[in-house]
């Protein structure tokens, strides 16, 4: 059964002691400070949470998250994984330091969809005064990715306007839910909690987005790369079955608490990799506060919109639960502007992070502590080596245009394919229609010219032809030895699927050309065979040089079946060595054949009659012995089936020993 919870998931936000968890409290009768200390100091230090159940039957998740300047980390924890925002500003102080922080760290999260609240209305009792602050918190939200959001006022103590926060709150989920992105059914949990329950074993927390996790299913843990079963799941305190979403709790098997930690993530989603480099856009933060002073541990800070984190800016980045410290790259190539005003920049993380496309992110300048720039992840394994020189500004335009809307669609898939050239995925590589168009141009190209070069060939070796292939594709994309040797037979195989190159055994050649060799090999093969028609043949590399015969002709006698060759100089024109082998087989019969009768038989030698009688020993034709050669147990086995069905002759012939003029009899099977 399914719990139904695919709850909306709201952060909180704002300046310390502006009434964020007694808002919450008010509204959903849960304390989110679950830490004796925040309860005894009366302040948010780490991220809390609390639920809601709305009038339509549905259910909103609450992250509340601290307020203090010296812990935005952890307000960025609870912000990383949420839907939508609830920015709480206080009538009596109005909007305050990390008002204007938290503010400028949701836009860079581009977090859209939110709701503010100017609370403590019952400490203003000027009705103009409240009026100037509505105006004021609308002018600052006017100036972020919350521009849209509504603005009310209420009193968490005198319960003033709580009705009208909650029917806000309402109408927000609704339209959260409307325009939700599908991602496919995968689900990601981003771990916010580790902790260990006495009994029954390690608990983690986090934010179910995606898609549903099931008791009994197993599920990667990353950037670990290993597999946790899920053991059981409680959503909002309650044993579920199934989660479909919002705050959810696994109790996982086959981990200690020791082995995870805050900003791992549990998923079913083959896009989300491992990975400490990262292709992003960057957006500039928000100038919500004016000017600031640069940084002292690096460059000059940009000031307002218009400008992101320099050239090997040095930077915090906050993905999810997640943080690490990053090294900033936009060198020549990846100083790339683009059309929406982002920028392209490449990220080097200091520690594996767990990534997908379309992931948004937030980046801080380390000290003095501030907002440096807003993101999303483009490619979490951008291109390495010679693929960074695809990295050009159609691609990279084509690839943000793509992601954000549908990272796992198909214009996603074909701009990040035409940006890495060659990717690997279930069925094997694909190559991007530039690549494959110049394998098969050179492939063509190199065709012809062994036409061109050497034109009694049947065709150039397609060996000679993938390695060709293999170093071009090298030079093309990064592809170590191995993958470019298997795109390269892909290339082939499809030139001579689609009829572009033909193949004639271990030979591709132009199909405008005859199969076979040209008629002056065939011609020089002829001279060849007839030269080898004899008991005791000549050398064969000598006796083909002297008739005229390439070795491109031996090759294509010997497949033929036309030659038989025992060693690298020494063969036999078929025929001639079906009958030697005949007259092996029949003196074997009669008594034990020594080297020396055969030798006479045949009027050769000792060096001949040796190397077909191992040849004969090798494939069970005949069998050595002291006294000499006889017939194999299997030859005779033979001959015993042959008699029982009325066969008159006493020795079989060659073709009968499996000596069909095509293999020369030489496949094992003899007898």
């Amino acid at each position: 059964m399914s719990n139904g919870n695919g709850a909306v998931v709201v952060g909180t936000a704002g300046h310390i002691d502006h009434g964020k968890t007694t808002l919450l409290r008010a509204l959903t009768g849960i304390d989110a400070d679950r830490l004796p200390e925040e309860r005894r100091r009366g302040m948010t230090i780490d991220v809390g949470y609390a639920h809601l159940a709305l009038p339509d039957g549905s259910v909103i998740d609450f992250v509340d998250v601290p307020g203090h300047d010296r812990l935005v980390g952890n307000m960025l924890v609870g912000a990383g994984e949420v839907d939508a925002a609830l920015l709480v500003v206080a009538a009596d102080d109005g909007p305050n330091t990390q008002t204007i922080e938290h503010l400028e760290l949701l836009d860079a999260l581009d977090i859209e969809h939110g709701l503010a609240v100017v609370t403590k209305a019952d400490l203003e009792a000027d009705p103009n005064r409240r009026g100037e602050l509505v105006d004021q918190v609308r002018t600052l939200l006017g100036r972020t990715s919350l521009a849209a959001s509504p603005v009310l006022v209420a009193s968490a103590t005198t319960g003033d306007g709580l009705d009208a926060v909650r029917t806000g709150l309402t109408a927000l989920a609704a339209r959260v839910r409307s325009r939700r992105m599908s991602d496919g059914g995968r689900a990601r949990l981003a771990i916010d909690r580790v902790f260990r329950v006495r009994g029954r074993g390690v608990v983690v927390t986090g934010s179910l987005r995606g898609g549903r996790l099931r008791t009994g299913e197993t599920v990667r843990l990353e950037p670990r790369g290993r597999e946790i079963r899920v053991r059981e799941l409680q959503a909002r305190g309650t044993t579920v079955v199934t989660s479909e979403g919002g705050r959810t709790a696994v109790l996982v098997g086959g981990m200690e608490a020791a082995e995870l930690g805050r900003g791992m993530v549990l998923t079913d989603d083959p896009r989300v990799v491992a990975t400490s480099r990262v292709l992003v856009a960057l957006r500039p933060p928000a100038d919500l506060a004016g000017p600031r002073p640069p940084s002292r541990a690096g460059p000059a800070r940009p000031v307002g919109r218009g400008s992101v984190p320099p050239d090997r800016a040095r930077v915090r980045l906050h993905l999810g639960t997640d943080q690490v410290d990053a090294l900033v790259v936009r060198g020549p190539r990846e100083a790339i502007d683009l059309p929406d005003g982002s920028s392209l920049a490449i990220l080097r993380l200091n520690a594996a992070v767990a990534a997908a496309s379309a992931d948004r992110f937030a980046l801080r300048w380390p000290s003095p502590p501030a907002t440096a720039a807003g993101g999303v992840v483009l490619d979490p394994a951008p291109p390495r080596g010679i693929s960074r020189r695809r990295l050009t500004p159609e691609r990279a335009a084509a690839l943000t245009a793509a992601v954000p809307s549908d990272p796992a669609g198909d214009e996603a898939d074909v701009a990040r394919l035409d940006l890495h050239g060659a990717l690997r995925g279930a069925e094997g590589w694909r190559l991007a229609p530039d690549v494959t168009a110049a394998l098969n141009e050179r492939a063509r190209a190199i065709v012809a010219a062994h036409h061109v070069a050497d034109p009694d060939s049947a065709g150039m070796s397609i060996l000679a032809l993938r390695a060709d292939l293999t170093a071009a594709a090298r030079r093309r994309v990064t592809l170590d030895r191995r993958a470019a040797d298997e795109v390269a037979g892909l290339a082939i195989d499809g030139l001579v699927e689609n009829g572009t190159l033909a193949r004639d055994g271990d030979r591709i050649r132009d199909p405008a050309r005859a199969a076979g060799p040209p008629p002056a090999v065939l011609a020089a093969m002829d001279r060849l065979e007839a030269a080898l028609a004899i008991a005791k043949p000549p050398p064969l590399a000598e006796t083909a040089r002297a008739v005229g015969c390439a070795p491109d002709g031996v090759r294509a006698l010997e497949s033929a079946g036309r030659i038989v060759r025992l060693e690298d100089d020494l063969a036999w024109e078929a025929d001639t060595y079906r009958e030697l082998v005949r007259q092996a087989i029949a003196m074997a019969a009669a008594a034990p054949l020594s080297p020396a009768a055969f030798r006479d038989a045949t009027g050769t030698s000792r060096r001949y009659v040796l190397v077909i009688l191992e040849d004969l020993d090798r494939r069970g034709v005949l069998r050595r012995t002291d006294a000499g050669h006889v017939l194999s147990a299997r030859t005779l086995d033979r001959l015993r089936a042959r008699a029982a069905v009325g066969t008159t002759r006493s020795t079989p012939s060659s073709n009968e020993t499996g000596d069909d003029g095509r293999d020369d009899g030489r496949d094992g099977g003899e007898g």
